[in-house]
């Protein structure tokens, strides 16, 4: 398997500081292609950050409808690939007999990117699966304090972040704040994906009562991956989108963006949130 980081010497420009340059080595946050196959048939590559493949790929999985359980997936591995040296970019996941295959559409691209995970969907209706969870009636009710501590609590646990500045975090909270498992990622939609596929693998889906965080915005993505999964709250440190808060509204979310310092804005579902 790849590092989630690697060393490469930069040269350091401080204008505020005495005149000329400085050669240094900084370390970087990896970023390398990952193939989702099922049953050996390539299914999905995404940009990642090497480490937690196998949650990455069952996430992935989960959020697109083709898995609801861990006992839909008989085996997942690592596989070496054709690299030299090998990398492991692969991970080969047998589903179970009862599993439907996935069933691929010719104008949908499966390839994601680093940067966004819905950019090569035909339409926004390609990717609005509907959920297994029904999280209308979830009864969370999460008091605005304990919401405005959890961006320094995911911040703190962010150590790869630490290091090289350039990682997402997703982290999933109890309803008292505490932090079950962080993962992070250069892309917003795999460190969720590898949240959910952790819980997946724990069987702790569907994730009534609990609270998402994730350190960027709240795309649509990011909101249809949480509502796969039974989430009844996704909070952001930065802006939603408006199908974001569309697709919150529809599924009986709720969306709570700018969550910093003590102020936050609740796009949906403000009756879990309490002042």
């Amino acid at each position: 398997m790849g590092r989630s980081t690697t060393r490469r010497p930069v040269v350091r420009i401080d204008l505020a500081g005495p005149p000329g340059s400085v050669r240094r080595p900084d370390e970087l946050a990896a970023e390398e292609p990952l193939e989702i196959r099922v049953r050996k048939q390539p299914l999905a590559v995404t940009m990642r950050t090497p480490g937690n493949d196998i949650d990455l790929a069952m996430g992935f999985l989960l959020s697109e409808g083709m898995i609801a359980v861990a006992e839909d997936v008989t085996t997942a591995q690592l596989c070496a690939g054709t690299d030299t040296p090998n990398t492991y970019n692969v991970v080969d996941i047998v589903l179970g007999a009862h599993v439907p295959p996935p069933l691929t559409d010719p104008t949908r691209n499966f390839y994601t990117t680093s940067s966004c995970g819905v950019c090569g969907k035909a339409s926004i209706d390609a990717v609005r699966t509907k959920s297994r969870f029904d999280v209308t009636g979830d009864p969370l009710r999460v008091p605005a304090a304990t919401l405005a501590e959890l961006p320094g609590r995911l911040r703190a646990a962010q150590r790869t972040f630490d290091r090289t500045g350039g990682l997402h975090a997703a982290g999933l909270f109890t309803a008292a704040g505490e932090l079950l498992v962080l993962r992070e990622d250069v892309g917003r939609h795999n460190a969720v994906d590898k949240v959910l596929g952790w819980a997946l693998r724990e069987g702790r889906l569907p994730l009534t009562g609990h609270v998402l965080m994730v350190s960027g915005r709240a795309s649509f993505e990011l909101t249809q991956k949480a509502w796969m999964a039974g989430l009844p709250l996704l909070a952001a440190v930065s802006a939603p989108s408006t199908l974001a808060v569309e697709l919150a509204d529809e599924a009986g979310m709720t969306l709570v963006g700018f969550l910093r310092g003590q102020t936050m804005n609740v796009y949906a579902g403000v009756e879990r949130v309490t002042v």
